[in-house]
């Protein structure tokens, strides 16, 4: 479906423009009579504007989930709930998802096929639970399930920003404190230095060396890091090999690549015990997590894990021959195969990780700031030894 932005008259005779989602200006004309509106014209809007840049947010999305299993339970009819949500939301763009979901439930599609509709907005993963729900006429469940996984998320996605912004700014820091040493202040002494007449030290040598590479070719300094990262972003869009290797070495750092793969793994988890819970079959379950995880070396060996399963084999063995899971989340889930409590074995690795993912993440942060600050030490360290071992040398010789 395309976004367009239309013109038409309503029943008073008034003006009145917008945009609507439709496969044609046919289709849009029709959705606008549902509308009690006339059409007049109408054009396609140019994807990647400011407005319909992006996904939605997904605190819109929590919010979305809430106010549809509220009003669910209460026995509010789908119609109204969407005309609501349309009504009092502030996000432009999902106003006009929303609308369109409106239209096409409107003309008998179910939620689930008007969700499809939009897979910018709404992932297979949300619409395969919705569509179970409406299976097994336990959509407000589903709901709710949708609910806590996408306050979940949030929760994970706001541990791992916290993870990574804070390293991040102290690393700036250190960088701006080098550059400003490297650039400014050593030069100044060094002129100091130079003019006291006297054979310097190695480590002043090599101080001086540095500031004047950085001080006469300062674009490199700054110039080669900005370039290697834009190359590595263009392979990275452009190469599945390079994105692959690129993958697999983010799991190979030490500490923190163990830390990522749990919060991949603590995703995947999540997401597939919602799943299985809602009653969708295994293999579809792990078909659907497999653009979850967001990392194609997890992804290879889940689509292994399918096709093993596939073959006949159990899951634990499974996921045993792929070697993600550690030997307790195994036994987990040999446990509950066996008593044919499989979602609940699901549900327990999910919080296994959850709980594992929140203490490494506490854990990293403990240790970052003390690594910064020793880090910043030892370079002002030997900054300092460097510029004042010539001058403590000149004054013990006066002293004698």
């Amino acid at each position: 479906m395309a976004l367009y932005a239309y013109k038409a008259m309503n029943t008073q005779g008034r003006m009145t423009m917008g945009r609507l989602e439709a496969i044609n200006l046919i289709d849009l004309e029709m959705r606008l009579k549902r509308m009690d509106l006339d059409f007049i014209n109408g054009d396609t809007v140019k994807q990647g504007g400011l407005m319909n840049r992006g996904k939605i947010s997904r605190p819109e999305l929590i919010n979305f989930c809430f106010h549809l299993e509220q009003l669910a339970r209460a026995g509010v009819s789908l119609i109204e709930s969407l005309i609501d949500l349309r009504d009092t939301i502030e996000n432009p763009r999902f106003r006009e998802v929303i609308a369109g979901m409106v239209e096409s439930i409107e003309g008998g599609k179910t939620l689930s096929q008007a969700l499809a509709e939009h897979p910018q907005t709404f992932d297979e993963v949300m619409v395969s639970l919705i569509q179970a729900g409406e299976e097994t006429g336990a959509l407000p469940q589903v709901l709710n399930n949708l609910l806590e996984s996408l306050k979940w998320q949030d929760e994970l996605a706001a541990h791992t920003k916290k993870l990574i912004m804070y390293p991040a700014f102290l690393g700036t820091v250190v960088v701006a404190i080098t550059l400003f040493m490297m650039i400014y202040l050593v030069p100044k002494m060094a002129g100091f230095i130079r003019n006291m007449g006297q054979e310097m030290p190695t480590q002043t040598k090599i101080l001086i060396a540095t500031s004047d590479f950085f001080v006469g070719y300062w674009y490199v300094v700054l110039g080669v890091p900005i370039l290697l990262v834009g190359l590595l972003v263009f392979l990275l869009k452009t190469s599945p090999a390079a994105r692959y290797r690129f993958d697999d070495v983010k799991l190979r750092l030490p500490y923190l690549g163990e830390i990522l793969r749990k919060i991949i793994l603590s995703r995947f988890a999540s997401v597939f015990a919602m799943m299985y819970s809602s009653g969708i079959t295994i293999l579809d379950s792990i078909k659907a997590t497999e653009a979850v995880v967001g990392n194609l070396v997890i992804r290879e060996g889940l689509e292994k894990v399918g096709a093993l399963i596939a073959q006949g084999e159990n899951v634990t063995l499974a996921f045993q021959n792929a070697g993600m899971f550690p030997p307790l989340v195994l036994r987990m889930l040999r446990v509950g195969e066996s008593t044919g409590a499989l979602d609940t074995a699901l549900t327990n690795v999910s919080y296994f990780y959850n709980r594992d993912v929140r203490e490494s993440i506490e854990k990293v942060q403990a240790m970052i700031e003390p690594v910064m600050t020793v880090t910043i030490g030892l370079l002002l360290g030997w900054i300092m030894m460097a510029v004042l071992g010539p001058i403590y040398d000149i004054i013990t010789k006066l002293k004698t």
